[in-house]
């Protein structure tokens, strides 16, 4: 799947002296908040092309790929693959960019940085779009989770990689081939001809166990969830969801007012944020957020 250039390539050093890589779309874009696009744990920048260059027209969109995936550097120190790492990572891409206030749209793990990211530099967000994750993780999908992350598999064509796609991806049995193809080609990176995974290994070693996942031994987000309050948030949800559940988007929407919550037919986790639902869902935030500032 070849993508039409509509991006600036940016680089940039973190604080411990790793080059880091982010996408820059609508560069030349003002009157309108800028939107920050933070990823899904394994993922990278690619993920948020159709939704950057949907956002574009009209506004800042600037997509990072985490240290040790993607096109950033692998970390001399796995113990740095924390979203409180990646969260610092972020603020040195956002002051050299001067953008001082974005609105978030975090994918799983970006989601869990936005909401670090509102418990500790409030003042950097005018807003957050969830996709499909909130303040408490599912126990069974983030065990599902943690058996394949780190493992390296050898394909040899790209339909090997949709078959192992669809192999740990539940809720998404609805999706055409194309759709399939397109799922997998901004999950897998391509390297002489053949797909591959696209982030370092040993992001695995900072994951938990399962016999940890299912002892509920997890950090309590909701403080850190409820310091939105006063900003425009919402959450996309995929109906099959196995990380985040409809009880906790029905809290979530108590803890905050105001808060929209929006589902997505056929998706698991998590939704590729293309689906008409979901970018209506994130145009109004931004249009809120917008209007506030």
């Amino acid at each position: 799947m070849n993508q039409r250039k509509s991006w600036h390539d940016r680089f940039f050093t973190a604080g411990d002296g790793l080059s880091l890589y982010a996408r820059d779309y609508g560069a030349d874009q003002n009157g309108t908040l800028p939107v920050l696009c933070l990823s899904g744990l394994t993922r990278t920048s690619r993920e948020f092309h159709v939704l950057a260059d949907h956002l574009s027209g009209s506004r800042r969109v600037i997509c990072p790929d985490y240290r040790g995936r993607g096109r950033s550097e692998h970390a001399n120190e796995w113990k740095t693959y924390m979203p409180v790492h990646e969260l610092a990572d972020v603020l040195v891409l956002l002051d050299e960019l001067a953008v001082e206030k974005v609105c978030v749209i975090g994918t799983s793990r970006g989601g869990i940085i936005a909401m670090l990211m509102a418990a500790m530099h409030r003042e950097r967000l005018a807003g957050v779009v969830f996709n499909d994750i909130g303040p408490v993780i599912n126990p069974d999908g983030l065990a599902r989770i943690v058996q394949y992350v780190g493992k390296a598999p050898k394909f040899t064509n790209w339909r090997e990689a949709i078959m192992a796609l669809q192999s740990t991806s539940p809720g998404f049995e609805a999706l055409s081939e194309d759709e399939w193809d397109y799922y997998a080609r901004f999950t897998f990176a391509e390297q002489d001809g053949k797909p591959t995974v696209d982030y370092d290994p040993d992001l695995a070693r900072t994951m938990p166990s399962v016999e940890q996942i299912k002892s509920g031994e997890a950090p309590d987000m909701w403080p850190a969830f409820e310091a939105l309050a006063g900003l425009p948030v919402a959450v996309i949800r995929g109906e099959n969801s196995d990380l985040l559940s409809a009880d906790t988007v029905d809290e979530m929407g108590r803890r905050l007012d105001g808060f929209d919550a929006v589902t997505v037919p056929d998706r698991g986790h998590t939704p590729f944020l293309t689906e008409k639902p979901a970018i209506h869902a994130i145009e109004r935030i931004l249009q809120r957020a917008d209007d506030t500032a």
